[in-house]
């Protein structure tokens, strides 16, 4: 090999290297500020702007720009405060307190004081108790010669697992802890034990196992009901189980989200396929369209198999617009020259989402709501004048061009948020679904068998279902529980299910609650076709 050819070749590699350099720089840039940095979804507006609760708000979280004071946490001076809690519901116990004998009477002459009455004061206390209960079943014997049984015995305590240890409410708490507040079964065990109670692992672990089939029906409801749903945020996220199935090599399977308006629907599945959306919303490939000719509005990110819905009769995908705004951070925390270019196109997506809370705010056929479609118009038009602007520049930076690539690519999704005003532009309420469950990975890693994996996914849906109906997990799991308990230990179905259906009200509330099955209402129109082609 000529001298020439070793110079090319070093000269090759030294430019192999350089990049190499710079992806890992920006890789360190990226991580350091997602694992140190201040949360993109409470970072400071940009000054001029209002903040989105969303956190899409014009941010300007690493990029130097001074925003308002951010106020204290708690109350703050100088407001009116709510005044002490009522917390007369809870059970009460009352302690006298007395003043000493000796000092009920006078010193000098040692009368004795009149009683002037009290003075009260509350505390409130944590208790933790854990009972044996013993079931004595009392029995009886003929004292005649009549045909017929020669004895009757009380019937047995109900239980939700035949012969089972533990009562609805152990069982309840049980998978509260574990699911709700993410505690893995070794200290759920070191709980119990500090309490008194002396359980191994696979008791615990067993008596979940048999909790399994009476869950399943309860999931099975709410999971009809979310796939009927006419807009449903969805997400995905790893999750590791521990048991490999016939055909799929490593540990790592996805774990779903699936958020309508009263329900959550979490699947565990080992692939990360399309698969698993037809699967839910009951979509033909074959045909290209949903079942019976419903319509979805199905708000996601870029991920390519929520891409591949948009080919799909019946529905209209809606892109994250957090989820570009991230990119444009990304790219100006990896390259300090790029920072004013990403302050820029922060300020440009703040002013979208403030015509879009307006929009949505304002009632159509106003002189508002007019105003408010106008400035949405212009902040879409904006952008896109800028993109095509910024695109036609030859020396435009590698990493903003791919950002721009991006949003090029992805433009239709994104504007498409103009005809369903009512809709957030963002995916982050099913984002923060997943929060619980990324909770437990961190806690306890993922799921050992198959069947705490799906385990898992049924309580978390249960769960999250009956929260954003307004209703406690932990007294719903008990009370459902105790239902199963009373049918034999077996799972609830017809009349006995319908009544534990979250969405419906509460037995004895007046409140209305949620209708059994209210009509579904099409989504909008959107105003202009062109607009709507995917």
């Amino acid at each position: 090999m000529s001298w020439q050819e070793r110079l090319e070749a070093a000269e090759a590699r030294a430019e192999a290297a350089e990049a190499r350099v710079a992806e890992l720089v920006e890789q360190v840039a990226v991580l350091s500020r997602m694992l140190f940095g201040q949360s993109s979804e409470k970072s400071r507006p940009v000054p001029g702007s209002t903040p989105d609760s969303s956190g899409a708000g014009g941010g300007q979280a690493g990029a130097g720009v001074a925003g308002p004071a951010k106020p204290g946490r708690g109350q703050q001076r100088g407001s009116r405060g709510h005044g002490r809690r009522d917390y007369s519901y809870l059970d009460t116990e009352e302690v006298v307190h007395d003043v000493a004998d000796g000092l009920r009477c006078c010193a000098a002459c040692g009368l004795a004081f009149e009683f002037l009455g009290s003075e009260t004061g509350e505390q409130i206390d944590w208790r933790v108790k854990l009972i044996r209960i013993v079931h004595r079943r009392l029995r009886y014997r003929r004292r005649c010669d009549c045909v017929g049984g020669r004895t009757v015995t009380a019937p047995p305590a109900p239980n939700p697992v035949a012969k089972g240890l533990f009562t609805a409410g152990f069982l309840a708490r049980l998978l509260y802890h574990k699911y709700v507040l993410g505690m893995p079964v070794h200290r759920i065990v070191r709980l119990l034990a500090a309490e008194g109670l002396e359980v191994s692992e696979g008791t615990l672990t067993g008596a979940m196992q048999q909790m399994a089939a009476l869950l399943e029906p309860l999931r099975e409801a709410i999971v009809a009901r979310n796939r009927g749903a006419v807009h449903v945020h969805a997400d995905e996220t790893t999750w590791r189980v521990y048991e490999r199935p016939d055909g799929k090599d490593g540990y790592r399977w996805w774990l779903w989200v699936f958020l309508a308006d009263d329900t959550v629907v979490f699947t565990m599945d080992p692939t990360r396929s399309a698969s698993v959306l037809d699967t839910h919303f009951g979509i033909d490939r074959a045909d290209q369209k949903l079942a019976d000719g419903r319509r979805l509005v199905l708000s996601t990110d870029f991920y390519v198999a929520y891409q591949s819905l948009a080919r799909v009769e019946g529905v209209d995908p809606l892109w994250c617009w957090a989820h570009i705004r991230r990119y444009f951070i990304r790219a100006g925390d990896a390259h300090a020259q790029l920072s004013y270019w990403r302050d820029q196109w922060i300020a440009r997506i703040a002013d979208l989402y403030t015509a879009h809370r307006a929009l949505a705010a304002t009632t159509p056929g106003t002189t508002e709501h007019a105003q408010a479609g106008a400035d949405f118009d212009t902040a879409i038009t904006v952008m896109d004048d800028a993109r095509r602007e910024q695109q036609a520049i030859f020396s435009l930076h590698p990493a903003a061009r791919k950002v721009l690539d991006t949003l090029d690519r992805e433009w239709d999704g994104l504007i498409r948020h103009r005809d369903f005003p009512d809709i957030d532009l963002d995916n982050n309420a099913a984002e923060r679904a997943l929060r619980n469950p990324v909770i437990g990975r961190k806690n306890y890693y993922g799921s050992h068998a198959q069947w705490a994996a799906y385990l898992a996914a049924t309580v978390w849906t249960i769960t999250a279902t009956v929260e954003r109906n307004q209703r406690e997990p932990l007294t719903y799991l008990e009370q459902y529980l105790q239902a199963c308990a009373l049918a034999g230990g077996k799972p609830l179905e017809g009349q006995a299910l319908q009544r534990f259906l979250p969405w419906l009200p509460e037995p004895g509330d007046t409140t209305g609650g949620r209708d059994n099955d209210p009509p579904q209402p099409a989504p909008p129109e959107p105003a202009d076709p062109d607009r709507h082609t995917p």
